[in-house]
């Protein structure tokens, strides 16, 4: 069994005296993980970080075995792990694509989103709101995805206020009624892709609790990762998107 594809490097972890495993989203083959021979050497911990894009080639002698990897470099994307906060937003993308993708999942266009905002994090652009967008396409693809069109209760497209922590359905501020203080609070930024840190705030608080559905173990209280709580804990410092 052996394949080629090209991937945004998730996690490494030492594997033996001189080996590594690595978990790498691919575009074609999901997130994939695969042993690299000599990937604790001096010469390849340079190439093996998270965030790094790499051509691999994978194969195994059983298409259900961990198989091997062979990674060359192809973009380091070194600049960001100068920048405190693309640093936590790295992490946080990397712990949740663990957590919330079956391995072997193709996932075409989260995987272009995803690749897009390590893009721009590396480049130092405004990156809150393209963060909070790509927690929501992180939703749609585990079958969790945001219906905020219309109002689930009348169908009318105007005046939604309120999101159905059930459904995730927009709801119309008229059609809520006694209902709203049990309704999630619609931020104008999850419509139009657009606003201040305030509101990727509350976007955040709202994709946070659809996540936590979505992740929830039995044996765990929170199964958001610590990761995301420390990008929160930035992005609760910072002054503005830009930051």
């Amino acid at each position: 069994m052996e394949w080629r594809d090209e991937g945004a490097l998730l996690s490494v972890r030492p594997h033996g005296e001189s080996a590594a495993i690595i978990e790498v989203l691919t575009a074609a083959h999901g997130r994939h993980l695969g042993v690299v021979r000599g990937g604790g050497s001096r010469r390849m911990a340079g190439v093996l970080q998270p965030g790094a894009q790499l051509a691999v080639q994978w194969h195994a002698r059983l298409d259900d075995q961990l198989g091997n990897f062979r990674a060359e470099p192809l973009h380091a994307r070194a600049a960001l792990m100068g920048n405190r906060g693309a640093l936590s937003a790295l992490n946080a993308i990397c712990a949740l694509l663990h957590l919330a993708l079956p391995e072997r999942d193709p996932h075409p266009a989260l995987y272009v989103q995803t690749v897009a905002l390590l893009d721009l994090l590396e480049a130092g652009g405004p990156w809150a709101v393209p963060y909070l967008l790509f927690e929501l396409r992180l939703l749609e693809d585990m079958g969790y995805g945001l219906d905020l069109t219309s109002c689930a209760l009348t169908g009318v497209t105007q005046d939604l206020a309120y999101i159905s922590p059930r459904t995730g359905r927009a709801v119309a501020r008229t059609a809520a009624g006694d209902w709203a203080p049990r309704l999630l609070p619609l931020p104008c930024v999850l419509t139009l892709q657009d606003g201040s840190l305030a509101e990727v705030a509350q976007g955040l608080a709202v994709t946070g609790h659809f996540l936590s559905r979505a992740l929830m173990r039995p044996d765990t209280a929170s199964p958001l990762p610590e990761a995301r709580g420390r990008l929160l804990d930035h992005l609760s410092q910072a002054k503005t998107v830009a930051d």
